[in-house]
C-alpha cells in the first residue's frame, strides 16, 4: 500500500547536463562519457531542496554540483584538481561557502597526495565565489560531518554564515563565518585565522539533525538514564537549548548514530543492536513525535514507542509475530520509522506496516495495521535506505530520492475487502484527510458504503460525513483543525488484531525539564485543548441537545415563546442564505431534487446549527473576527447540505432511479432498486439524526414518497409510528393532489391523514376534496365540547340512557356517542356558521378511524 514516489534521479537529471557539458571523463574521440550510479553520488540534502552530489570529472578531478529540486536546475560548485574521498559536504544557503570533509585514505587501493596526510580526516571551508582560499577547520583521526545553518530570509546576501561540525568523538562545534565582498562579487572569509566556535554538544550516544526546523537533537546519559536534549537555532543563528527530556529507558548502546548529516560512502552504517533505532519527525502543523525501538526480547514480539511530543503522550506498541507466516527471523534492526506526513511509518519488511495516525492520535482506530500483501513497500531494498530530510528518503546507492506515499487504489481496494469495523474506520479516514479525495474517490467510497450492513453503515456515514466537511474547513483556514472534530467518535476502546497499545502521560514526568519552550508548550497545549474543546462540542452540538429538543418541539409543533419566535425568524433568515450556497458548490447535474421545498422544521434547524457554531467558533477563534466567523460556518452548514445531498445523489445514480421514482400516481411500477434505494436513505437519515445535523429541505418529503411507492400500507404506517418516516406538508398535498378518489387511495389518504402533526392537519385538510376532510372540524368540535364537559361540576350526575338495539356494541364508540347526545343541546356550536356538524358523521369518522389504530380496517 505504502509506495515510494521518485523526486529525484541522477540518471535521469544529472548525467544529461553532465554530459551535455563535457563534465564527465572523454573517451577516444573526445566525448564525454556517461557515470555509472557508484561514480555519481548524493552526498547531502539541505534545507531548501538543494542535492549535492559529487562525481568524477576529467582527468582525475573530483567535482562537486548541486540540483535544486524546485527549480530542476544543476550548478557546477567546485573542482578538486584530483581525486579525493569526501566523506561530508554542505553549502550555504547564498552558494558561496562549501565545507567539505576529505577522507586521506579511500580505502580504495589509490593514494591520495591532495593534501599531506597528517590526520586521517580534513574539514575544509571552501571560499567558492569565485574559488579563493581554502581554510581548514579541522584535521583529526576519526570522521567529521559538516552541516550549514540555513536561514528563512529574503536576503540575497548575508554578511554572516553559520556551520555545525559533527565530530565521531562525540562533539559537536558551532562555527561563526563572517564574509565580506570584494569588488562587487568576491565572497571573502573575514579573518579566516580566527573564526568564533563554541561546543554546543558532546558525550551523547545519537544526533540527528531536523533541517527543516533548524533543531539540533542529541542524546544523552544522565543516571543511567537516556535524555533527549534538542538546541533550536534561531533567525539571528543564536541557539538555545529548548528541550531536556527524559526517555525513561536505560542507554546499553555503545556505537554512535547520526541521523540527517548526509551519507558517508566509505563508511557503511550497519544497523545493529549496538547502536540507538531511534528518529524524530516534525512537520509543519507543529507535530514532534520520537519514535524508537525497544530491544527485543524474543522471536514472537517486537515492542516499539512513539513520543508524540505535541500531544505529551507515549504510545507503546506490542506487535505479536506468531501468526505471521515466513521463513525468516525478525530482527529488531529491520524496523524502520518513515515521515508519511500525516502519518509515522513503521515497517518490518515481510510482516507488517504500521501507520500510527499523529494529527489525531486519540482514536486507535484511525491508525492502519496492516499485514501481507498489504504491507509491502515498494521498491524496498533494506540495505540501502538512510532518511536524509523530513519526508524523503535517499537510496544512496542508486542514486535516487523517494517521497513515501499511500498508494490510493490499492488503499480502496484495502477498505473494500476489509471486514473489520476498526480497518475500515482507518481507511476511510485516510481515504478521506489523507489523500484529499476527490469527487471520483468520495463516489467510489459511498457505493462501498451502500453494500454494507444497516450498523456498520450508519457509524461510516457519520465519519465520512464529518471528515469532510473537516477536510473542506481546514482547506479554508488552519485555525479550524483544532476547534472542529474529524470523526463522531469521542473515545474508542476496540482491540487492532494483532497488535495492543498502552498510552502514557509523560507530561507528569517531563514537567518543566522541557523548558521555557514557547513553541513546545503552545502546540502541546493546543492539541490538549482541542479534544477538550472537541468532547464539548460534541455534547453540545452532535448529541441530545438544546438543538435536539427545538428539534422535537418543531416536529411535534408545539408552541413556544416570543423569544423563540424571533430565535426562529433569526434562524430562518440565516438558512436561506446557506441554502442559497448549496446549489453553488457542485457543479455536476443532480438527481434528487432537494432544496425545492419551504421546508421550515429544516430550515430552523438549519440556522440553529449555525449559531451554535458561531458560538463554539467565537468562544475559541475570537481573533478571526465575527464576519470571518460567519461566513466560515455557513460554508461549513452549506457543505454539510451538499455532503448528505451528494450521498443520496450518489445513490440514486448507482441504481438508476429518477423522476419517474417521485410519482405517486404509478405506486404499482416499482422495482427492487427503489426498495434497496429507500433503505439506504433511512440509514443516512439515522446517521445524520443521530448527530443531530439538519437534513437538506425536501428529505423527508422524498423518503416519504418513495416508501409510498415501496411499502405495503400496514408497513408505511409502522415506519412513521417509529419516525423513520415523517409526513411533511408537501408529500400530503401531493399525496392529496396526485391520487384519485378509489376507495384504496381513500383508505391510503385516511390513514397518513390521522397520523399527521395537527398543525400539517390544519393548514391541508381543505385540499381534500371529499366528505372525510370535515374530520377536522368534527375533532374540533368534539374537543371543544369534551372540553366544556369537563369544567362543569363533577359532582353532576350523567344521565345513562338505555342501549338502543341498533346501537353498536364498540364501547368506546356508544360512550362517545352518548357524551356527543348528552351535551349536542348544551353547548354551543363554534362551527355553527361554517356548517353544520351531525353526530352521526362524527361516529363514523371515530369509528374508522379506531379501526385503522387497531389494524382491523381490511376485515
Amino acid at each position: 500500500m505504502l509506495e515510494l514516489k521518485s523526486v529525484f534521479d541522477t540518471q535521469s537529471e544529472v548525467v544529461p547536463w553532465l554530459v551535455k557539458g563535457k563534465l564527465t571523463p572523454l573517451d577516444e574521440n573526445g566525448e564525454s562519457t556517461n557515470l555509472s550510479r557508484t561514480d555519481l553520488q548524493i552526498i547531502n540534502v539541505e534545507k531548501n531542496g538543494g542535492v549535492v552530489f559529487t562525481w568524477k570529472g576529467k582527468k582525475g578531478t573530483t567535482c562537486v554540483g548541486l540540483h535544486d529540486l524546485h527549480k530542476k536546475q544543476n550548478k557546477l560548485l567546485y573542482i578538486f584538481d584530483r581525486e579525493v574521498s569526501l566523506i561530508s559536504c554542505s553549502v550555504n544557503k547564498e552558494r558561496t561557502l562549501l565545507a567539505v570533509s576529505i577522507l586521506q585514505s579511500a580505502g580504495r587501493g589509490i593514494p591520495l597526495n591532495t593534501f599531506r596526510p597528517v590526520s586521517r580526516c580534513l574539514t575544509l571551508l571552501i571560499e567558492i565565489h569565485p574559488a579563493n582560499n581554502t581554510k581548514v577547520l579541522k584535521a583529526i583521526d576519526s570522521n567529521v560531518r559538516v552541516q550549514f545553518l540555513y536561514q528563512d530570509s529574503d536576503a540575497r546576501m548575508l554578511p554572516e554564515s553559520h556551520l555545525l561540525m559533527i565530530s565521531e568523538d562525540r562533539c559537536i562545534e558551532h562555527i561563526r563565518i563572517r564574509v565580506i565582498i570584494e569588488e562587487g562579487y568576491r565572497v571573502i572569509i573575514q579573518d579566516p585565522d580566527h573564526l568564533p566556535k563554541e561546543i554546543v554538544a558532546e558525550d551523547f550516544f545519537w544526533a540527528q539533525w531536523d533541517t527543516e526546523t533548524q533543531r539540533l537533537f542529541y542524546i544523552m546519559e544522565k543516571e543511567s538514564i537516556a535524555v533527549l536534549m534538542c538546541i533550536q537555532f534561531y533567525l539571528d543563528r543564536s541557539n538555545e537549548m529548548v528541550m531536556s527530556l527524559s526517555l525513561g529507558f536505560p542507554l546499553i548502546v555503545t556505537r554512535l548514530r547520526l541521523v540527517n548529516f548526509g551519507h558517508n560512502y566509505f563508511h557503511e552504517e550497519e544497523k545493529s543492536s549496538e547502536s540507538l533505532n531511534l528518529q524524530i519527525f516534525t512537520n509543519h502543523a507543529g507535530a514532534l513525535s520520537v519514535c524508537y525501538s525497544h530491544p527485543m526480547q524474543n522471536d514472537q514480539e517486537l515492542i516499539y514507542s512513539v513520543i508524540l511530543l505535541h500531544y505529551g503522550w507515549r504510545k507503546t506498541f506490542r506487535v505479536s509475530l506468531e501468526n505471521v507466516q515466513t521463513s525468516k527471523c525478525a530482527c529488531i534492526s529491520d524496523l524502520v520509522f518513515l515521515n508519511v506526513g500525516y502519518y509515522i511509518a513503521v515497517y518490518v519488511p515481510g510482516y507488517f506496516l504500521h501507520l500510527i495516525n499523529i494529527q489525531h492520535p486519540n482514536l486507535t482506530c484511525h491508525s492502519l495495521f496492516l499485514s501481507g500483501d498489504d504491507a509491502k513497500v515498494k521498491p524496498w531494498n533494506p540495505q540501502c535506505y538512510a532518511l536524509s530530510s523530513s519526508d524523503l528518503l535517499l537510496d544512496c546507492h542508486l542514486g535516487k530520492i523517494y517521497k513515501p506515499v499511500l498508494n490510493p487504489q490499492l488503499l480502496m481496494l484495502f477498505m473494500q475487502n476489509s471486514k473489520l469495523v476498526c480497518h475500515q474506520r482507518a481507511a476511510i479516514h485516510c481515504a478521506i484527510l489523507y489523500l484529499q479525495c476527490n469527487s471520483d474517490v468520495e463516489s467510489q467510497i459511498i457505493r462501498w458504503l451502500c453494500g454494507l450492513s444497516a450498523s456498520a453503515c450508519e457509524d461510516l456515514i457519520q465519519e465520512f460525513i464529518l471528515g469532510t466537511l473537516y477536510r473542506e474547513a481546514v482547506s479554508e483556514t488552519n485555525a479550524l483543525a483544532k476547534l472542529l472534530p474529524c470523526s463522531s467518535l469521542v473515545n474508542w476502546k476496540g482491540d487492532i488484531p494483532g497488535i495492543t497499545c498502552t498510552t502514557e502521560n509523560i507530561l507528569q514526568s517531563a514537567g518543566k525539564r522541557i523548558h521555557d519552550c514557547k513553541v513546545f508548550w503552545e502546540v502541546m497545549n493546543t492539541n490538549m485543548e482541542s479534544l477538550k474543546n472537541l468532547e464539548s462540542l460534541h455534547n453540545s452540538l452532535y448529541t441530545t441537545n438544546s438543538l435536539g429538543r427545538m428539534k422535537s418541539r418543531l416536529l411535534s409543533g408545539m408552541k413556544v415563546d416570543a423569544r423563540a419566535i424571533r430565535h426562529f425568524t433569526n434562524a430562518l433568515e440565516t438558512a436561506k442564505m446557506i441554502l442559497s450556497k448549496v446549489d453553488s458548490l457542485s457543479p455536476e447535474e443532480r438527481v434528487v431534487p432537494f432544496c425545492q421545498e419551504e421546508d421550515c422544521q429544516q430550515m430552523e434547524l438549519i440556522g440553529l446549527m449555525s449559531e451554535k457554531l458561531k458560538e463554539h467558533v467565537l468562544k475559541h477563534a475570537h481573533s478571526l473576527g465575527k464576519k470571518k466567523i460567519n461566513v466560515i460556518v455557513n460554508n461549513y452548514v452549506a457543505n454539510l447540505l451538499e455532503c448528505i445531498w451528494k450521498i443520496v445523489d450518489t445513490i440514486w445514480k448507482n441504481y438508476g432511479l429518477g423522476a419517474h421514482s417521485l410519482c405517486l400516481s404509478n405506486r404499482e411500477e416499482v422495482n427492487s432498486a427503489e426498495f434497496v434505494v429507500f433503505h439506504m436513505m433511512i440509514w443516512v437519515l439515522q446517521a445524520v439524526e443521530g448527530l443531530s445535523l439538519p437534513l437538506p429541505p425536501g428529505y423527508h418529503t422524498i423518503h416519504m414518497v418513495l416508501g409510498a411507492r415501496c411499502l405495503p400500507l400496514h408497513s408505511l404506517l409502522h415506519y412513521i409510528d417509529f419516525g423513520l418516516l415523517h409526513p411533511t406538508e408537501q408529500f400530503v398535498t401531493r399525496l392529496i393532489e396526485e391520487l384519485d378518489n378509489s376507495e384504496i387511495n381513500e383508505r391510503f389518504k385516511l390513514s397518513i391523514m390521522a397520523r399527521i402533526p395537527e398543525i400539517i392537519e390544519q393548514k391541508i385538510c381543505c385540499l381534500w376534496d371529499h366528505p372525510i376532510s370535515t374530520s377536522h372540524v368534527a375533532r374540533n368540535y368534539v374537543k371543544i365540547l369534551l372540553k366544556k364537559r369537563s369544567t362543569q361540576q363533577k359532582s353532576r350526575p350523567i344521565f345513562i340512557r338505555e342501549q338502543d338495539p341498533f346501537e353498536t356494541e364498540f364501547l368506546p364508540l356508544t360512550y362517545l356517542a352518548r357524551i356527543l347526545t348528552e351535551v349536542e343541546h348544551q353547548a354551543p356550536n363554534p362551527f355553527e356558521a361554517q356548517q353544520n356538524v351531525d353526530v352521526k358523521f362524527v361516529e363514523d369518522v371515530a369509528l374508522k378511524q379506531t379501526l385503522i389504530l387497531l389494524g382491523l380496517e381490511n376485515k
